[in-house]
């Protein structure tokens, strides 16, 4: 390819799902209301941890800080994908790609490092019970956080920026619904080597460094809970990670889904339609999950609406 055939473009074109009109008021009213879902499960478990003083405790600190990051990471993709739909259009700028790359990157990173701190949270919470309030403290929680926050802004700054070095040519179709970050490098007619490494050690690193974690955690969680003699301890210790393990169960299992489906069916509707389990599928359910199996959570959430009833 000649340097001058290269440009940057001005837009991409996002393929999504089927480009049958006849689909796109039920593809369109669908996603809209597992956004709406999303954004209402997610802020009022928000809401129940801030108003309830029994709440504000590491485990449901962490949980408040999961349940934003859910509402920013759907937010990320869903509602362009639902104006493209509305305008009957398929494209996005340049510009608004690499920025919502960026902001997607970042949350789902943030959403990976989160599950590892819960899953420590519970670790020390069983294993070390009497330490629990030492360790946890205040100014750990915090730090805790703020340094998944510090890491994820780094990761898709340093992806970001790799991608704006690059040229692109004619073929500016994404078959994806939003701007993932291997489909815009696939669409270069640049040299991605360096791009691809990049995706690749990030992958093992914050993927699998967190994954890592969190198997390490539940291998002491379990030896700890298999040490209790009663039967009614075990059940209790269990309970409190029973909605933290079904959570993480099910974002890697979806985003492990995503890329096997990809590699054996590789078509724009079929990966586009993975990626729907982990970028919204999964965020939708979290406040089910934990609310449904968490007799606090559904008190407070019973004292918010006694309140306004």
């Amino acid at each position: 390819m000649q340097p001058g055939n290269k440009t940057q473009p001005s837009e991409f074109l996002l393929l999504g799902f089927s480009e049958d009109p006849a689909l796109q008021p039920l593809i369109c009213g669908l996603f809209l209301s597992m956004y709406l879902v999303t954004v209402a499960g997610n802020l009022l478990i928000i809401l129940a941890i801030l108003s309830d003083p029994h709440l504000h405790t590491p485990m449901y600190f962490f949980l408040s800080n999961l349940s934003l990051v859910d509402v920013c990471f759907t937010s990320t993709t869903i509602p362009k994908m639902l104006v493209n739909i509305q305008t009957q259009s398929k494209a996005i700028t340049h510009a608004g790609c690499i920025t919502q790359m960026f902001f997607f990157i970042l949350f789902a990173v943030l959403d990976d490092l989160l599950l590892a701190v819960m899953a420590y949270d519970r670790f020390v919470a069983i294993c070390h019970p009497l330490h629990y309030t030492v360790i946890m403290n205040p100014w750990l929680c915090v730090q805790l956080v703020l340094v998944s926050w510090i890491i994820s802004v780094l990761h898709a700054l340093l992806h970001s920026l790799m991608v704006l070095q690059l040229s692109f040519c004619a073929n500016l179709e994404i078959a994806q619904f939003f701007c993932e970050l291997s489909q815009v490098i696939h669409t270069s007619c640049s040299d991605t080597f360096l791009n691809d490494v990049l995706v690749f050690l990030a992958a093992m690193l914050l993927g699998g460094g967190p994954l890592a974690g969190i198997l390490y955690s539940y291998s002491k969680i379990t030896s700890s809970i298999c040490a209790i003699s009663s039967a009614q301890g075990k059940y209790k210790a269990f309970s409190t990670c029973a909605s933290h393990l079904s959570v993480v169960s099910l974002f890697y299992g979806t985003s492990l889904g995503v890329y096997l489906s990809a590699g054996a069916a590789p078509s724009p509707a079929s990966t586009a339609t993975a990626s729907v389990m982990y970028t919204v599928v999964t965020p939708m359910l979290n406040p089910f999950i934990y609310s449904l199996r968490n007799t606090d959570i559904k008190r407070a959430l019973k004292g918010i609406f006694g309140q306004k009833l």
